[in-house]
């Protein structure tokens, strides 16, 4: 995870997009980052965002932003960066997570930086390459105009030791442009005025110089009243005379140069500026005598050359005695990697040793190197390596030498190296390499240039070959490119030319690894989903969880596979691929099915252990799914569950889809019962949707009514309780109803009169729930379903409720509470509290109702259940209205609204939206009421419920329009108030 706050604010998750955060969410967040490190109180939150006068929902909106950003880190497994203390809220980020902590370490880095300018430049120059715009971007708040003014002056403070130093240097054509530009956006920086004066009258430009004097002078006196300083009036009257002290400071003459080995440098190099500007920080350049190396790896086609060759470039002037290369042909189609030997012999003759002065033995060959070293300051590079061993005897002893290796390999034994591991390409990096190559063609396409990057998966050689193969192709258009690379079976030939290939570099990474190591990356290409777990690998490939762990590190060392995520897995998209490809050419169909098999009854497996920790109840509703043959470590706790469902959502949703496309129906109907709770539960509604779509075309074609039944039903649900499709959902009970008669099934006929009987009752037809339920109960009491029994009965408690029979409701209730209690039903539990608190309302308990509608909403923040979360403070704020609480319940009402809208729970959004015109009316806000209230009957009609007609009747009661602005303004669920 990394954070930039110098620019537009923003929280990227690595090779992932950036997890999306509103405006409001991500104000909070670069207050604390901040201030990291720093207790930062809800009151001082509030301050920094609103200012004195903050809404009345503002620590409401902090806590529900706090759990967003809490949400957010969660998924990128960073959430223990931000904690809770007694002060406040402590953000603590990693070295390298926060572009400011880089910034100022970078600075203070170059502030102690003594002996070399050159150094201390360098990395001011990486400290100002963080900055990528107006600090705080995109962000509004009471906090941003102080803060953005203190980030502004420590880059001028950057900018103006970096113009010192380059002044010093005798550097100052290449700093006018720069100091121009920051002295225009600062023109009473009187420091900076004379910097730029000074670089003009050295370039010969003595009337700019003057004339940015005169401006300064006019400026400072219209807008402050006061003269430049003493210094500024020296360096005037010095540039007038033309003082001799001006002059540029006399540098020694350059040594001779060495002779240059390094190939051709492109003229389209794109991108990579983090990498370059870290690489020319690793050489210090001190004359210490010491030998820099960096290592860098990365996957075939990554560019790990390009980048040596033009780093190698950048840095040729701080290497004069010469800058050296040689291709170690680890990867070379048709060639054997190079020994040391032959390696040395290259490297001294491009030093200018006689042929007949290189001795024969490898050991004698070192050691003259290592002496024709000494002294001079070289650069090496190492292109290709197989690993540490062959490269080893090529490093220098003690000289001031730079040497820079690439390989496919991590090159974990080269001690003291700096490891740098390439990633693909940023999309931006991206469009500008394709356009560079292609021209005008690709400015008049943009969305179709995203499509052909995405399918080349931004890779470097792939962005390449494409972009050649267009631009030599003058009646293609870039759609038409896009087009041939979505059929997967020919876009890695596709990406191929005369001369290179996307498929030729995988293979010859894929020579290159042990047959065991071989075997993993074939099977693991044939999983659908996009990453995979240590333990899931080991049951695709049937062996020890150990075995698999060491082969997938392997493969990760090889850059066949990458990690995004700590203990997962994953294929840059065009590997996958190939390794897909190499699979159907190596391994046996019936050895593909087995591997996917084992690997498909993991996951059930596992799932359905998670669920049963999650919903305990639903256990004999769901199938019964044997441990596999493999081993392995099924979630132990609720919490353990939580975090693998989570985890592995993506995978499930993957495999559910291939088996249905592939006729394993059976293991799509099953999976979809066994995450059905979970799904519906957690706002994954989407998800559910799709699911359940596949399992009911799966049950429909293998005729397995069971199965039909069940899935009309989950889809019911998700129609019912999150879109509030109450039609659409009443249709699939009643057809679930029908095929479960019809199959004999009784525990899916008991669910469907139940569910059948919670949609009369949102209906307010009261006598058709009660029978519904009624005769559930008792099916469901045959059957020994205690979750089902538990259902029934707080449904009939609240048919009861709304009838007035409010002992009966109690005890219902009662009977429910206990049941989920002893069942180990979190869900359950707290609806029945939920419900107890509502009926506590209307027999005028409400001190008791919000003690009950508290211990609900905080079950479902610690269990997250965000549809709960919102029906909780939506009970909460109808119980504070009643007790005069209108501040309070007009806090909780937004809340809800904020968290509704963000899940798309529909049927809550219309309850907040109808409470807070209730209380907005109360507080005598007529125009916010209306505003409410016109929300809540839109959403009201659209479900078709008789709340319809309350709301309507509250409208007609209201008072005419009025022009009162006197109401503050409602938090919206994008930004602050």
């Amino acid at each position: 995870m990394r954070f930039t706050i110098l620019g537009p604010v923003e929280a990227v998750a690595p090779g992932s997009a950036a997890p999306g955060l509103a405006p409001r969410h991500r104000a909070v967040l670069a207050y604390l980052l901040l201030h990291a490190g720093v207790a930062i109180s809800t009151d001082r939150l509030v301050e920094a965002m609103w200012g004195p006068l903050p809404p009345d929902s503002a620590r409401a909106q902090i806590q529900t932003t706090v759990a967003a950003i809490r949400r957010m880190l969660r998924a990128s497994e960073a959430d223990r960066m931000l904690v809770t203390r007694p002060a406040g809220y402590v953000i603590t980020p990693e070295p390298g997570q926060l572009d400011l902590d880089e910034f100022t370490g970078l600075t203070a880095q170059a502030s102690a930086t003594s002996g070399d300018p050159g150094e201390a430049v360098d990395r001011i120059r990486a400290a100002l390459a963080l900055w990528r715009g107006e600090p705080l971007a995109g962000i509004t708040a009471a906090y941003v105009e102080g803060a953005r003014a203190r980030l502004n002056g420590q880059l001028l403070t950057a900018v103006e030791r970096l113009a010192e130093l380059e002044l010093a240097r005798g550097r100052h054509d290449g700093l006018i442009e720069e100091l121009t530009l920051h002295a225009t956006a600062n023109p009473l920086r009187e420091r900076l005025c004379c910097q730029l004066m000074l670089a003009l009258h050295r370039a010969g430009r003595q009337t700019d110089a003057l004339h940015v004097a005169r401006t300064f002078r006019a400026t400072l006196a219209e807008e402050q009243g006061l003269d430049p300083g003493h210094a500024f009036n020296k360096l005037e009257q010095d540039i007038l005379r033309d003082a001799p002290d001006l002059r540029p400071p006399v540098t020694a003459p350059a040594k001779p140069q060495g002779g240059s080995f390094l190939p051709y440098d492109v003229p389209d190099f794109t991108g990579r500026e983090d990498e370059l500007d870290g690489l020319i920080r690793l050489w210090s350049g001190d004359g210490g005598g010491v030998v820099t190396i960096s290592a860098i790896d990365g996957m075939a086609g990554v560019g790990k050359t390009t980048l040596a060759v033009h780093a190698g470039h950048r840095l040729a002037d701080r290497f004069p005695d010469g800058q050296l290369f040689v291709d170690l042909q680890a990867h070379t189609a048709g060639q054997e990697p190079l020994d040391a030997g032959a390696a040395l012999e290259i490297l001294l003759s491009q030093l200018g040793v006689p042929a007949a002065q290189i001795p024969a033995s490898v050991s004698d060959r070192s050691a003259l190197w290592r002496s024709e070293l000494s002294g001079r300051r070289v650069l090496t590079v190492l292109d290709n390596a197989l690993g540490a061993d062959q490269v080893r005897p090529l490093l220098p002893g003690a000289a001031r030498a730079l040497v820079l290796i690439t390989s496919r390999r991590r090159l974990t034994d080269l001690d003291g190296a700096h490891a740098l591991s390439l990633d693909v390409l940023p999309a931006a990096d991206a469009v500008e390499l394709f356009t560079a190559i292609v021209g005008e063609r690709a400015a008049a396409e943009p969305l179709a240039v995203l499509d052909v990057l995405q399918l080349c998966g931004f890779l470097p050689l792939a962005v390449r070959i494409a972009a050649a193969r267009l631009h030599h192709r003058p009646r293609w258009t870039v759609a038409y490119l896009a087009d041939r690379l979505r059929d997967q079976r020919r876009r890695l030939s596709e990406l191929a030319t005369s001369e290179r290939g996307v498929a030729a570099a995988f293979t010859l990474s894929y020579e290159q690894l042990t047959p065991d190591q071989q075997r993993m990356f074939r099977l693991l290409g044939l999983q659908p989903g996009r990453d995979i777990s240590a333990e899931a690998a080991s049951t695709l490939a049937d062996l020890p969880l150990d075995d698999a762990e060491m082969l997938l590190e392997d493969l990760l060392d090889a850059h066949v596979l990458a990690q995004h995520q700590l203990g997962r897995y994953t294929f840059h998209d065009l590997l996958r691929e190939h390794a897909l490809a190499t699979a159907a050419a190596q391994e046996p169909a019936e050895a593909r099915r087995e591997a996917l098999g084992r690997l498909f009854h993991h996951y059930l497996h596992t799932a359905s252990t998670a669920i049963d920790h999650l919903y305990p109840e639903g256990r004999n509703r769901r199938p019964r799914i044997p441990a596999p043959d493999t081993p392995g470590s099924p979630p132990r706790d609720e919490a353990e569950a939580i975090t693998w469902l989570d985890g592995e959502r993506a995978n499930l949703m993957a495999t559910g889809q291939y088996a249905a496309e592939h006729d394993w129906h059976s293991h799509t109907s099953r999976l979809a019962a066994t995450l059905h709770r979970y799904l519906l539960g957690h706002a994954h509604q989407a998800d559910a949707m799709a699911l359940h779509g596949l399992a009911l075309r799966a049950g429909r074609r293998s005729g397995d009514t069971a199965a039909e039944a069940r899935t009309l039903l989950d889809l019911g649900e998700v129609h019912f309780w999150w879109h509030g499709a109450y039609e659409q959902a009443g249709e699939h009970y009643g057809q679930a109803l029908d095929l479960a008669r019809e199959s004999g099934d009784r525990g899916a006929e008991a669910r469907a009169l139940q569910n059948l009987g919670t949609l009369s009752a949102r209906r307010r037809e009261y006598d058709r729930a009660e029978d519904h339920c009624t005769r559930s109960l008792g099916l469901f009491r045959q059957l020994g379903d205690r979750g089902g029994e538990a259902r029934c009965l707080t449904d009939l408690g609240t048919v009861h409720e709304r009838r007035g029979r409010y002992e009966d409701a109690h005890e219902h209730h009662r009977q429910a509470l206990r049941v989920y209690r002893e069942t180990g039903s979190r869900i359950g539990e707290i609806i029945v509290l939920n419900n107890i608190g509502l009926l506590d309302q209307r027999q005028g308990r409400y001190d008791e109702a919000r003690r009950r509608h508290r211990e609900a909403l905080e079950l479902s923040r610690r269990y997250d259940f965000p549809g709960d979360e919102a029906e909780s403070l939506n009970a909460l704020a109808e119980a504070a209205r009643s007790l005069g609480d209108l501040a309070g319940a007009a806090t909780e009402h937004d809340t809800a609204l904020t968290l509704a809208r963000e899940f798309s729970y529909r049927p809550e959004q219309a309850r907040a939206h109808a409470g807070l015109a209730y209380v907005h009316r109360d507080l005598g806000r007529v125009d916010l009421a209306r505003d409410h209230a016109r929300e809540a009957l839109g959403l009201y009609l659209a479900l078709a419920v008789p709340d319809a007609d309350e709301i309507r009747a509250f409208l007609g009661g209201l008072p005419p329009t009025t022009n009162e602005h006197e109401a503050p303004e409602e938090a919206t669920a994008d930004g602050l108030s």
